[in-house]
């Protein structure tokens, strides 16, 4: 690979948009640098399962044209792009990472995807996702493993794993995913990137089995929090066929984000107040960082909401949207789906109405003390995740800082605590362990303050760097 190539592959998306705009570069020449070095990195790292590199070639080659004609293009004019394999691709192999749908080639685009192709991106593939995106691991019986590209070997998170990685590795410039208990936020993580996990109805998703959810989101994920800001920009807006999606539309993110945070109120929950066990190693980098924000202006305390029942809530939304989605297919054929699935759906068939109902007050009630939280500070920052990547022969870690885990869902309450908040979340670098693991910070906002969580993680990420330190690839 050429070193112009390789410049091409590493350099922020926000920039390769503007060499794009003033034709410094083609559409064809950034998606052919791009296609090189998945032919050299993919089959190490197992990131993109599918790849449809002419009709990349084709889509570049009329974006070159319609600039050329004067013709106006999107903000992601040009930039190559990959999709998560749970979202539809029309006329593109789409398996929710199941044999189920080996073969599935949905006939149109779902609602993320087209909303980047009319932006001007342009599709590569897909990246791999564990099996129906359940779990914070990715891998499957049908593409097998994510490989993390810090180290060959250990885990690249989930379920956007696939995603996070092709970025850390420079096969494309872009990414998506969806959150439901950290699928965003953990591979951002693992992977030294940036991934959003957006307030709900912010980025509508359509089709969706339950419409009117809280739960499950789709977002960005970038090398940058600018990127990722340029990407939402694109994402966000209404939708009328999305109960819950927001009004307003997506410019503002476009925005210049600021590098300095002078009076900002921050809170640090390295723990979330007592309820999740961390790995020292994490605590110990972030309890350094965390320090940068004093010197950007802001005031930091210790301090967290109260998220009493955030996890009930979670476990039982969780289950019983599993259940309702999936629960007559695992009846009839069990076997077509990995224990996790199985064990999920079986928790959801045993709750009662009147659990959920109660899962519902607690989660108003929970809401309500979060917002109020948000009147003494402007964001909370806690650690993405509560482990450093594991070994990817492990489908879970079983325990966190000595403290047994229950489930495949108890390693990522850092996340899973804070997804029925309603709170924005982003995973930005947040430093590195001494033998060179990423380590990933999070910064939540209140409800709707999606803007305020790009503000805070870019200047956090200027000041420091970390996302700079790029794999040891080739």
């Amino acid at each position: 690979m050429t070193s112009v190539h390789e410049d091409l592959c590493t350099r922020p998306a926000t920039e390769l948009a503007a060499l794009l705009r003033d034709r410094q570069v083609s559409a064809r020449e950034l998606v052919d640098a791009h296609l090189d070095r998945i032919d050299q990195l993919n089959p190490g790292l197992n990131a993109i399962v599918t790849l449809d590199a002419e009709g990349a070639r084709a889509a570049a080659d009329a974006a070159d044209a319609a600039l050329a004609a004067g013709e106006d293009v999107g903000p992601l004019h040009g930039l190559p792009v990959a999709h998560k394999d749970t979202h539809m691709t029309g006329g593109m192999r789409t398996t929710w990472g199941s044999p189920l749908h080996a073969d599935t080639v949905p006939a149109r685009d779902e609602l993320v995807v087209a909303r980047l192709k009319a932006a001007g991106a342009i599709r590569v593939g897909k990246t791999n996702t564990p099996e129906f995106a359940a779990g914070s691991h990715t891998f499957n019986t049908l593409f097998g493993v994510t490989h993390n590209p810090y180290r060959h070997g250990l885990s690249a998170g989930g379920s956007s794993g696939g995603a996070a990685a092709a970025l850390a590795a420079g096969l494309v410039p872009l990414a998506e995913g969806g959150d439901m208990g950290g699928s965003l936020r953990n591979p951002a993580a693992f992977n030294n990137v940036v991934g959003l996990r957006p307030t709900p109805g912010r980025v509508p998703s359509h089709p969706a089995p339950v419409g009117w959810s809280q739960m499950q989101v789709q977002g960005p994920l970038g090398r940058t929090v600018a990127d990722v800001a340029l990407q939402l920009s694109a994402l966000a807006g209404p939708d009328p066929r999305v109960p819950i999606s927001l009004g307003d539309g997506g410019a503002s993110f476009a925005a210049a984000l600021p590098e300095r945070l002078d009076g900002l109120r921050v809170g640090w929950a390295p723990d979330l107040g007592g309820r999740i066990p961390v790995d020292p190693a994490i605590t110990e980098v972030l309890g350094t960082s965390v320090r940068v924000f004093e010197e950007l202006g802001a005031r930091v305390d210790e301090a967290c909401p109260d998220l009493t029942d955030a996890q009930q809530v979670f476990e039982v939304l969780r289950s019983w949207q599993f259940e309702a989605t999936f629960g007559e297919r695992v009846r009839r054929t069990p076997e077509s789906f990995k224990e996790s699935i199985r064990w999920n759906v079986e928790v959801g068939a045993k709750l009662t109405g009147a659990d959920v109902g109660r899962a519902e007050l607690a989660h108003t009630k929970l809401y309500e003390r979060v917002v109020a939280w948000f009147d003494q500070y402007d964001v909370l920052l806690a650690p993405t995740t509560q482990v450093l990547p594991f070994p990817v022969e492990m489908e879970y870690p079983t325990e966190v800082a000595g403290v047994p885990q229950d489930d495949y869902l108890g390693w990522m309450r850092s996340c899973t605590i804070i997804t029925p908040t309603g709170c924005p979340a982003l995973s930005v670098p947040g430093g590195f362990t001494a033998d060179g693991l990423p380590v990933g910070l999070q910064v939540i906002g209140p409800p709707r303050g999606d803007r305020r969580v790009l503000e805070v993680g870019h200047a956090f990420e200027q000041a420091t760097g970390f996302g700079r330190r790029r794999p040891p690839l080739g």
